[in-house]
C-alpha cells in the first residue's frame, strides 16, 4: 500500500487496501489450499522479502530497515505477493482464480465476496490506479506469473 499509494483520502485509502486484501486472500488460497498447507507455512516461513526488495528498488533503502521495526519483512511470501499483483493487474486471471476457488476447501462456507478485485467499479478504479497499473506491477507479477498461470490452467474446468 505504500509503495502503490491511492489518490488521497480515508475513503480512497479504504477502497485500494480493500482490493489489496482480496488480492493476497485469493492468491494465499490458491497457494495454501488446505489447513494443512497453512500450517506447514507457519512452521517452515514463507521467506521473506528479500527478492521482492531488489525488484523493487527497496533494496537501496536497506539501512532504513531495522530489523525490529520491520521484522514482518522475513514473514513475507514472495509467491503470494506476486500472484496478489498478477491478480491486480490481470481481470482474467481473477476470473479463472474464483473459478478455480469455487469448490476449494478454502472457499468453502466463506461469505466473503471478492467484488472489489473482480469487478472493480469506478471508485475502486480511482483509488487503486497505481495499486492496478500493470506496468509497475510487472516486476513483481513476472515473478511468479507462469506459476499462477499453471495452476489456474489445470484447475479450472475448459469449456469445450
Amino acid at each position: 500500500m505504500h509503495a502503490y499509494p491511492s489518490g488521497g483520502g480515508v475513503l480512497q485509502h479504504g477502497l485500494a487496501e480493500a482490493q489489496a486484501r482480496q488480492a493476497v486472500t485469493v492468491a494465499a488460497w490458491l497457494r495454501y489450499p488446505t489447513e494443512l498447507d497453512t500450517q506447514l507455512m507457519d512452521l517452515t516461513g514463507p521467506g521473506g522479502s528479500a527478492r521482492l526488495d531488489r525488484v523493487t528498488g527497496a533494496e537501496a533503502d536497506e539501512g532504513a530497515w531495522a530489523p525490529e521495526p520491520h521484522a514482518w519483512r522475513t514473514w513475507v511470501d514472495e509467491v503470494v505477493a506476486s500472484w496478489a499483483a498478477c491478480l491486480l493487474g490481470t481481470p482474467a486471471l481473477v476470473t479463472a482464480a474464483l473459478t478455480a476457488l469455487a469448490g476449494s476447501t478454502r472457499a468453502a462456507g466463506e461469505t466473503v465476496g471478492f467484488r472489489r478485485l473482480s469487478h472493480p467499479n469506478q471508485n475502486d478504479r480511482q483509488a487503486a490506479a497505481l495499486l492496478r497499473h500493470p506496468d509497475l506491477l510487472a516486476p513483481v507479477a513476472e515473478l511468479h506469473r507462469a506459476q499462477l498461470e499453471d495452476l489456474l490452467e489445470s484447475s479450472v474446468p475448459s469449456s469445450s
